[in-house]
């Protein structure tokens, strides 16, 4: 059985490569989190969960993590890609990711509606949104890139 995080960041960060992968690779490193292992996730933040947007994670951990990310080659394309955790008074809470072809201020109106429905549809109340979201305009290869780390 695996543990169960308590600490979260929020990050998000863009960034060009030589390839696709490169690209990916670069954004993560830019989001402070290219030296972990990431272990998708869906989307529940555990209860009693803390922020610490200076958490430091130990290189090679495997990490459970919440993420959207786009990559593109069409030059002059503008991407982007966003997380927001909806934060409950009193229990989980709730992570959505996004990506797409649309700008950084197009990416977190969806991210918020996003979570907004997703309490809705649980019947939770609302307590705080946490954001970060990123553009990009590609130049050769781009990648935008948008995650929730959580870790013990």
């Amino acid at each position: 059985m695996l543990p169960t995080p308590k600490k979260y960041f929020v990050t998000a960060a863009a960034a060009e490569g030589k390839t696709k992968l490169t690209a990916f690779d670069n954004a993560l490193l830019k989001a402070r989190v290219g030296n972990i292992n990431l272990i998708r996730v869906s989307s529940i933040l555990p209860p009693n969960t803390e922020y610490d947007p200076d958490l430091i994670i130990p290189p090679g951990s495997l990490v459970p993590t919440a993420y959207g990310s786009i990559v593109s080659d069409v030059p002059g394309e503008t991407i982007a890609a966003a997380v927001g955790v909806g934060i409950s008074e009193d229990d989980f809470g709730v992570i959505m990711e996004f990506s797409g072809k649309c700008t950084k201020e197009e990416a977190e109106k969806a991210i918020e509606q996003m979570v907004k429905e997703a309490f809705e549809v649980r019947q939770k109340p609302l307590k705080e949104i946490k954001i970060a979201a990123a553009e990009h305009t590609v130049v050769n290869i781009g990648c935008a890139l948008a995650a929730v780390p959580m870790w013990y």
